[in-house]
């Protein structure tokens, strides 16, 4: 893995992992504020070349708390200072309904989406009683994470959401998206299963026998999952 800095519009200076070679994927941690957890040269998808952006105000990258605006324009950033016309987006957790919202933005640049466990686009009240319910269930993964950069993401994640016109964006979208469900995910897959079916080309899956941090408990698991969807539109 190497290291890169970009500078952001606003010349934030941006931690960039790199690693492999091949079709371009940009990976994109969950949280939201979390360090980039999935930065291991291990753990990346086999035969493409992997950058793996450090949200802004988060570990190795400068700055603060930001919108969800702010968090794509970072990604544009590091695309551009990379010279990649597009790009398959691979998010994992928050990642994956951050990768949604990339796709959105900026179609012409995305190949692709894989969403692997993902919170999916809603906040219903059922799905957070199951979620808290079983959270002491899952296995425990220590991962550093800046409280700020979450609370305005999170904040930012919900004005999206409501917006009026989200789920006409959505079934408009042409971008191919593999939306993937851990089996033994202690969150209900239902958003997930709605996600891809309302874009037109969508795709579930299930990777089976697996928690939600898969790429942690069972990284084979995560390494053949990967690659095998990011390679179908790579």
């Amino acid at each position: 893995m190497r290291s890169v800095t970009v500078r952001a519009d606003d010349q934030t200076c941006l931690h960039v992992g790199v690693t492999g070679n091949g079709p371009d994927v940009v990976v994109l941690s969950g949280g939201p504020g979390c360090v980039h957890y999935l930065e291991q040269d291990d753990i990346a998808p086999r035969g493409m070349r992997a950058w793996y952006p450090e949200p802004r105000g988060v570990g190795r990258s400068a700055g603060g708390p930001h919108t969800l605006d702010q968090a794509v324009a970072d990604l544009e950033a590091v695309r551009r200072a990379a010279g990649i016309d597009s790009w398959v987006v691979l998010g994992h957790s928050w990642g994956a309904d951050l990768a949604v919202r990339y796709a959105l933005d900026h179609p012409s640049r995305v190949r692709s989406v894989v969403g692997v466990a993902g919170h999916g686009l809603h906040k219903d009240r059922s799905w957070s009683q199951t979620y808290e319910s079983l959270k002491h269930t899952q296995p425990k993964i220590d991962i550093d994470w800046n409280p700020t950069v979450h609370q305005a993401l999170s904040e930012s994640f919900l004005e999206w959401i409501h917006e009026t016109d989200l789920l006409r964006r959505l079934a408009d979208c042409r971008v191919p998206m593999t939306i993937v469900a851990a089996e033994h995910d202690i969150r209900p897959s239902w958003p997930l299963r709605q996600l891809a079916a309302l874009v037109q080309r969508g795709v579930f899956v299930v990777a089976p026998d697996v928690p939600h941090d898969m790429w942690s408990t069972d990284p084979d698991v995560w390494v053949n999952v990967v690659t095998k969807a990011c390679r179908n539109h790579g």
